[in-house]
């Protein structure tokens, strides 16, 4: 009887991880095969079985292209800085909203801090473009106290700034519900005992609170580094524009305009294959490295 109550427990659960199964089988596994049309001069009307085999032509192009290394350039100093300030960002707010008292306050605070991530980037970026213009809210209240006029979003040495700032004010709060929910997890007893000797709230962070949270935040590290070539399309998309193209052009918007409205599918999708594996091998290096020096890791 108990055998069956426990085969029975098993297709249940099997049952309920099954569209979760689904989804990642059909969204995320078969779409792989169609990476060979990389190694092909793939035509829609002939589609993947019909179109010749060119090897590795499709490389070969995108590393002699010029603007290849602009771009890879590009991605590199983006995600480097977007990891840089937009890591530690949900961190440190995690930090400040676990050391609030009030309740009520504090879940008032990460309504307001969650709000942002529900917004499409159409609206944030449209709010930040009407804010940052040279004729801006910004613009206007600095040209008042005497400040010269910058319009953030044209200039070069700008824009990066501009796109790092506002992926961290739309995404900080939502990144905030990981860390929290390990803070929860962390036992009080060890604070009672750091309290008993004399330890106060800035040694108990050091010595406790981020110490426990090594793990999660290697793992959400780890997981980063292997997206830091990827670019939130849609956010580049709406602050790009030509006068910070040479600065703003990265991998993502480089895809969608010789990709999609170009049409060019194998030489994208080869750019796409070497996103792919510069990710990987930052996963499988920085993890390694990880194991040997803090004795965390991914597996």
């Amino acid at each position: 009887m108990n055998r069956r109550l426990v085969l029975r427990d098993k297709w249940v659960l099997i049952l309920f991880a099954l569209p979760g199964l689904l989804y990642f089988l059909l969204f995320k596994y078969v779409p792989l095969l169609g990476n060979v049309i990389a190694f092909q001069d793939y035509n829609i009307f002939k589609g993947i079985l019909h179109s010749p085999w060119v090897g590795f032509a499709q490389f070969e192009r995108m590393f002699g292209f010029e603007d290849f290394y602009e771009v890879f350039r590009n991605s590199v100093k983006l995600g480097i800085y977007s990891l840089l300030f937009g890591f530690p960002a949900p961190i440190i707010l995690a930090l400040l909203l676990n050391e609030l008292k009030s309740m009520a306050f504090k879940r008032v605070v990460q309504t307001v801090v969650y709000m942002p991530h529900f917004l499409s980037w159409v609206i944030v970026g449209s709010i930040f473009i009407n804010l940052l213009s040279y004729e801006g809210i910004i613009n206007t209240i600095a040209s008042q106290i005497g400040i010269a006029k910058i319009d953030y979003v044209t200039q070069g040495n700008t824009f990066i700034a501009v796109l790092i700032s506002t992926g961290i004010w739309k995404e900080v709060g939502w990144g905030t519900i990981l860390y929290l929910a390990a803070l929860s997890g962390i036992n009080p007893n060890f604070y009672e005992a750091a309290m008993v000797d004399g330890a106060g709230r800035w040694r108990q962070m050091w010595s406790i609170t981020l110490p426990l949270l090594m793990p999660t935040m290697v793992v959400v590290l780890l997981l980063s580094i292997g997206h830091i070539l990827d670019a939130n399309v849609e956010q580049v998309l709406i602050f790009l524009n030509p006068l910070v193209r040479d600065v703003g052009e990265v991998f993502d918007t480089y895809v969608y305009t010789f990709g999609l409205v170009g049409g060019q599918y194998s030489y994208t999708t080869a750019i796409a294959l070497f996103k792919a594996v510069v990710g990987i091998v930052l996963v499988f290096g920085l993890n390694a490295i990880s194991r040997k020096t803090t004795g965390e890791s991914l597996y």
